[in-house]
C-alpha cells in the first residue's frame, strides 16, 4: 500500500488531523464505488466502473486516483468489481477482500499487485482508517457491509441487501455518516416491468431493502451526531429520488440530518465530518 502525500478535495494529507471525506462515485445496478479518505489514507469500497470512468468521477470532484491506497471489496456481482482489477494494477493498490467473494469473482479480477483477506466481524486497518466488515443478507457468496473510521468520525455503508438484521444495526450504531441502500418503492416493484421471479427476488430476504426497509432502519439507528444520510442504489425502473426522499424524512422526523441521494450517473458531492 502506498502513503498518499498531496491534498485532495481540499483536504492536506498532511496535518488534517480532524477531517473524513466520504464520496459515492456511482450508485445503482449498472456500477457502484465510493471514495472515503482521511487525509493520510484513501480508499475506493467497490470498483463497479471501468476504471477509466472512476478515475474521471474522481477527477469532477477534485479528488487524485494516485492517492488511493487501497480498495475494499464487498461483494463479487459486476456492478460491484468490474474496475477493481485494473485499478489495482494501474495504481499498485492492495484489494482487501474476503475469501468467499475472491474464489466467487472467478477471473473477473485478473492478477491482482497485492490481497489481503478479511472475515466479517473482525477488524482490521488500512493504513490509518479501521475497518470492521460485517455479514449482511444478500444473493452473494459472502457479502459484507462496512464501518469505516477515522479522525474520531465513523461512516456506515450498508447496500445490497435484503433485511437489516440485527448484526447490520448493531454495526450501524453511533455512525456520523450513513450510505444506506433505498432500492426500491415497493409498489412500483409491483406495478413495474420485471418479470414476477426477479421481481420476488429483488423483495426477498437476499435481494435489496425497499424505501420503507430504509426507513425503518434509519428510526432505529438516528442519534444526535448523526450529520449526513445518503441514500445510494436506487433503482431506476422501481424507485425516484422524490419517492425515495419522501419516506427517510419521515423516519428523520425532523432531526436535523442532511439528507443525499446518490444516483447512477453522478453519485453524490464530497461530504467532509470535521
Amino acid at each position: 500500500m502506498k502513503k498518499s502525500d498531496s491534498s485532495e478535495s481540499g483536504v492536506s494529507a498532511e496535518g488534517n488531523g480532524r477531517r473524513l471525506s466520504v464520496s459515492v462515485l456511482a450508485s445503482g445496478s449498472r456500477g457502484n464505488a465510493t471514495y472515503i479518505s482521511d487525509g493520510r489514507t484513501a480508499i475506493l469500497i467497490d470498483a463497479g466502473l471501468s476504471g477509466i470512468e472512476i478515475q474521471r468521477r474522481m477527477a469532477s470532484k477534485g479528488l487524485d486516483s494516485n492517492n488511493l491506497d487501497a480498495i475494499l471489496v464487498s461483494h463479487e456481482h459486476a456492478d460491484h468489481i468490474h474496475g477493481v482489477g485494473v485499478l489495482s494494477r494501474r495504481f499498485g493498490l492492495t484489494v482487501y477482500i474476503n475469501e468467499g467473494t475472491r474464489q466467487a469473482s472467478g477471473k473477473a479480477l485478473g492478477k491482482l499487485p497485492g490481497v489481503v483477506p478479511f472475515s466479517c466481524g473482525r477488524a482490521f486497518a488500512i493504513g490509518s482508517l479501521h475497518i470492521h466488515p460485517f455479514s449482511i443478507s444478500h444473493d452473494a457468496e459472502d457479502p459484507a457491509g462496512f464501518t469505516i473510521s477515522g479522525n474520531g468520525a465513523k461512516v456506515g455503508v450498508a447496500t445490497d441487501l435484503g433485511v437489516a438484521s440485527g448484526v447490520v444495526k448493531t454495526h450501524l450504531t453511533a455512525c456520523d455518516i450513513l450510505i444506506l441502500e433505498a432500492n426500491h418503492d415497493p409498489q412500483m416493484l409491483i406495478d413495474g416491468p420485471y418479470p414476477w421471479p426477479l421481481k420476488q427476488r429483488i423483495r426477498g430476504r437476499s435481494g435489496h431493502l425497499s424505501n420503507d426497509d430504509t426507513a425503518l432502519l434509519l428510526e432505529s439507528l438516528r442519534h444526535d451526531r448523526l450529520a449526513h444520510v445518503i441514500l445510494a442504489h436506487l433503482s431506476e425502473e422501481n424507485n425516484t429520488p422524490e419517492k425515495a426522499r419522501r419516506a427517510i424524512k419521515t423516519a428523520l422526523n425532523g432531526a436535523s440530518v442532511k439528507l443525499h441521494v446518490a444516483s447512477q450517473a453522478e453519485g453524490s458531492g464530497v461530504l467532509t465530518l470535521s
